[in-house]
């Protein structure tokens, strides 16, 4: 054999040698990769919010259901100006979402006086429309305070929908 075991070990070591390199390689490529950055949750007052009403080109849309703020930018020929349902965009429009009412009386965060099958069909809605199609982005003042602004008990964070408390930070 020519250069013998020596030899032989020389190969087995540079080949071993390949092989963990190309490993380290691999392992630097399926080391974590943070996901990429999201906006941040955020509170809207009702001026803020209204800010966001579509009126303007480039301007990102939207509107709440519940008290909760969705983005629903790419719906622009839904709630785009002049589209059938801009009147919904840029502010709280539960009740009319349960009704589906675009009076403009009927949009408005207030739910008292809604018949049992109205709720229902908010809360269908809510889950399998703006839910399921369009990213949250905040949630209204008046879901986490009261009017006269100290914190609302009732609100608890983990009982919000998609709520992750890595969002806020």
């Amino acid at each position: 054999m020519a250069g013998g075991p020596g030899r032989l070990l020389a190969l087995a070591l540079g080949c071993l040698a390949a092989v963990a390199a190309l490993a380290e390689q691999q392992q630097q490529q399926l080391r974590f990769k943070p996901a990429p950055a999201r906006p941040p949750v955020r509170l809207f007052t009702e001026s803020e919010l209204a800010r966001y009403s579509g009126q303007e080109e480039g301007q990102p849309i939207y509107m709440a259901v519940k008290g909760v703020v969705f983005d629903v930018t790419s719906g622009k020929e839904f709630y785009g100006k002049g589209a059938p349902y801009n009147a919904l965009v840029g502010k709280d429009s539960t009740r009319g979402v349960a009704k589906m009412s675009l009076d403009p009386k009927d949009l408005t965060h207030d739910t008292r006086g809604l018949t049992e099958e109205e709720l229902k069909s908010l809360d269908d809605v809510f889950n399998d429309v703006y839910k399921a199609k369009y990213p949250i982005v905040g949630y209204t003042s008046q879901r986490i305070l009261n009017e006269d602004g100290s914190p609302n008990q009732n609100f608890k964070p983990e009982d919000q929908p998609h709520f992750s408390i890595r969002d806020e930070f």
